[in-house]
C-alpha cells in the first residue's frame, strides 16, 4: 500500500492545527511541507520556524521539500526544526561535489535525504546519487504553485526509477507530487510509486479521510 502525504500548502492556515489533526485522524502517513523562496520558484511559502511549530503538534513523519536556491545554506535550520526527511532539488545544485556533501551532511544528522527533479529534468541527471538516497521525488507539475494539472511525463520517470531500483538493488522510495487525485494516483501506483503527495485534492474536500483512503 502506498503512503499518502497531504501537502500542507493547501491547508487552511487559519486552522492549521485542526487540519493537521484531521489528516492524522484520516490515516495520512506523512505530512508534506513545501518550502519556497521566491527565487528558485516564483512563489513564497513558509520556512523553518513554522516547521518547528508544526513538529510540536503532530507525530506525522515530516517530509520537507526544499524548493529553494542554495539549500545547503539553510538545511541545518530545517534539521533543527524537526524534519524527518529533507528533499532538495538537483536543479538548485551547482556541481556533483556539493551535491554529495549535502547528501552526506543530511544523513549524518540522522535525517533521511531525497532529491527532487522537475518535469523537464531527466532521471539520468541523478543516476550517480540514487544508491545514496532514501527518496526520489518526481515533480508532476512545475514546482511553485498548488492546484496544477498532472503532467503525464512523470509516469515514464516513475517506471524508469522503479526499473533502476530493481536492477541495482537500491532502496529509495519513489514519491510524486503535483496534480494527484484518485485517477492520477492510480496511474502513478501502477507505474511503481511509493508515496503520493496530494494537496488540494484532500484539503479542498469535506472528508479528508475518504480522500486519503481513495489514494491508498
Amino acid at each position: 500500500m502506498v503512503k499518502v502525504a497531504p501537502s500542507l500548502l493547501s491547508a487552511n492556515f487559519t486552522c492549521l492545527k485542526d487540519d493537521i489533526e484531521k489528516i492524522e485522524n484520516g490515516k495520512a502517513d506523512w505530512l508534506h511541507y513545501d518550502v519556497m523562496d521566491g527565487h528558485f520558484v516564483p512563489n513564497i511559502s513558509f520556512g523553518y520556524s513554522i516547521l518547528e511549530d508544526v513538529s510540536k503538534v503532530t507525530n506525522l513523519f515530516l517530509d520537507v521539500h526544499l524548493m529553494i536556491s542554495e539549500p545547503q545554506k539553510y538545511v541545518n535550520e530545517f534539521i533543527k526544526s524537526g524534519a524527518n526527511l529533507i528533499v532538495f532539488h538537483i536543479e538548485a545544485m551547482d556541481n556533483k561535489e556539493d551535491t554529495l556533501v549535502l547528501i552526506h551532511h543530511i544523513k549524518e544528522n540522522g535525517v533521511r535525504v531525497g532529491i527532487s527533479i522537475k518535469p523537464n529534468t531527466p532521471v539520468d541527471t541523478i543516476q550517480d546519487y540514487l544508491s545514496l538516497l532514501d527518496v526520489v521525488l518526481v515533480m508532476s507539475v512545475e514546482p511553485g504553485f498548488g492546484g496544477q494539472s498532472f503532467k503525464e511525463i512523470a509516469l515514464a520517470k516513475i517506471k524508469d526509477l522503479d526499473t533502476r531500483r530493481k536492477e541495482n538493488n537500491d532502496r529509495y522510495l519513489i514519491e510524486v507530487d503535483g496534480g494527484i487525485n484518485e485517477t492520477t494516483g492510480k496511474k502513478c501506483k501502477d507505474a511503481g510509486v511509493d508515496v503520493l503527495v496530494a494537496g488540494s485534492y484532500i484539503f479542498n474536500s469535506d472528508d479528508y479521510a475518504q480522500r486519503i483512503a481513495s489514494l491508498k
